[in-house]
């Protein structure tokens, strides 16, 4: 048996205050040098991002949907070792999923994973009504661990007393902290929900104040002892061995672009990419002149290129290079900011600006989500990483849409859930090109990283060739 003080912190609805209290909550056990490994349930990047930020080390994503639970179970079990807790925030509401008995939500994660749960409830012109709520969702599904309530947006004296007294009374779940109505928001929105903290000019700050409202307003000693009442976890035979194992042949060289346009990355493609036999070199498409020559194949990952479109469009000699290499043959996997970026252009409000053109493709940024939601594909005859048949499970979220389709294009996925490009495949190929609006997620298609690597090595052995 193994143990692992573990939380999951949860709310009633989205928008009160999970990613701020988990970083929060984060960065205080930090601070009294606890080692903190920190997960986020669902395919969100940016609440990851921050979550990662506080920790200090990578947050990984635990998605029912997405992956199976043997695969959760092992990923969990991984990346907790060495660390003294687990922080795992939820997504939406506790019981929220994709349909009416709550299929997939942050109660099934609690429950596989056997971790406490904090829920956070609004407070907002409410006082009995809470503990109501509380009572409630602990008589929803009695095999979930509630734990613990933190209180939020509540006033001062006279209401956060009436409202602890009547959970007290009519649940005998703790009240774990009481925050009151901020005036000032730490970690600002937009439209895909937060900053990423890659821009924000201050995230170090907003991690901090996070901290000050923790230590100020939550009882984390009380915490602490929530989530050191989790059960120990047994341990699992050849624990993480689909994690650790490393495929043999030659290594190949990925340049994975990263910067502040291209920061969506799941921890585990990365990782999934060098297990597999790749060095990763991170490249910069805003700063850097060209792609250097000896990559033998290129990752692009999601992100905000509409925000960077200016700067990316003015790397002239980057952009030529990219395609350039794209006419090759270099082995290219984009994701959906990274499908944009290798378009002709992009328009956002009354300005069009040119991308990479190696794809026959321009996009629109709209007011309004495009796609946001679940995808189920299924790799087709001209899959060219993946074999015909395999079936990806991933996400999509995203403004922009393709611009005058026609069809002509070859794509690699056929759609059986979500929209992908034009509502029936994802994926559009252009020699050995494949780009999607779907991020894919290496524990659900764990064919994907040994597949790119095949595709990497097949380019340097005919690059030598023509040496």
């Amino acid at each position: 048996m193994r143990t692992i003080p573990r939380l999951v912190v949860s709310a009633l609805r989205g928008g009160l205050g999970k990613t701020t209290l988990s970083i929060g909550i984060t960065a205080a056990w930090r601070k009294q040098g606890r080692q903190v490994a920190v997960f986020k349930k669902g395919p969100d990047f940016i609440d990851a991002g921050w979550l990662g930020k506080a920790a200090r080390k990578p947050c990984y994503n635990l998605d029912l949907f997405m992956m199976d639970h043997d695969s959760i179970r092992t990923s969990f079990a991984e990346h907790t070792a060495g660390a003294d807790v687990a922080v795992i925030e939820g997504n939406r509401g506790l019981f929220d999923g994709v349909d009416e008995s709550g299929t997939y939500s942050t109660a099934r994660l609690a429950r596989l994973l056997e971790a406490p749960v904090a829920l956070i409830v609004d407070c907002t012109k409410s006082t009995s009504t809470v503990a109501a709520l509380v009572l409630g969702c602990r008589q929803y599904d009695p095999a979930v661990q509630l734990s613990g309530v933190i209180l939020n947006n509540v006033s001062s004296g006279r209401h956060e007393n009436v409202i602890r007294k009547a959970i007290a009374q009519s649940t005998g779940i703790p009240v774990l902290g009481a925050v009151p109505r901020q005036r000032r928001e730490e970690f600002p929105e937009r439209h895909m929900g937060l900053t990423p903290f890659h821009e924000h000019p201050e995230a170090e700050q907003a991690i901090q104040a996070s901290a000050a409202l923790a230590e100020q307003y939550l009882d984390l000693d009380a915490i602490w002892n929530t989530a050191r009442s989790a059960p120990d976890i047994p341990e699992r035979e050849n624990r993480g061995e689909n994690l650790l194992l490393r495929e043999s042949g030659e290594s190949v060289t990925i340049g994975v672009i990263r910067d502040i346009a291209f920061q969506f990355y799941y921890p585990d493609n990365l990782e999934a990419l060098e297990r597999s036999g790749a060095k990763l070199r991170e490249l910069n498409a805003l700063r850097d002149r060209t792609l250097p020559d000896d990559l033998d194949a290129l990752y692009i990952g999601g992100g905000f290129p509409e925000t960077q479109a200016a700067e990316l469009a003015a790397n002239e000699t980057f952009c030529r290079s990219v395609k350039t290499a794209a006419e090759q043959g270099l082995p290219v996997y984009a994701e959906c900011g990274g499908l944009i970026y290798l378009g002709r252009s992009l328009e956002v409000g009354s300005q069009r600006f040119p991308m990479t053109s190696v794809l026959p493709l321009d996009f629109v940024l709209e007011k309004k989500p495009q796609a946001h939601g679940y995808t189920v594909l299924e790799s087709g005859d001209y899959g060219v990483f993946l074999d015909k048949g395999v079936i990806i499970r991933g996400h999509e979220f995203h403004y922009s849409r393709v611009e005058h389709i026609d069809g002509s294009y070859r794509l690699a996925y056929r759609v059986e859930r979500g929209t992908g490009i034009d509502n029936r495949g994802d994926g559009i190929i252009v020699n050995n090109v494949v780009a999607t609006y779907t991020h894919i997620h290496s524990l659900a298609t764990p064919e994907w990283a040994p597949a790119m690597i095949r595709k990497a090595r097949e380019y340097r052995r005919r690059r030598a060739g023509r040496a």
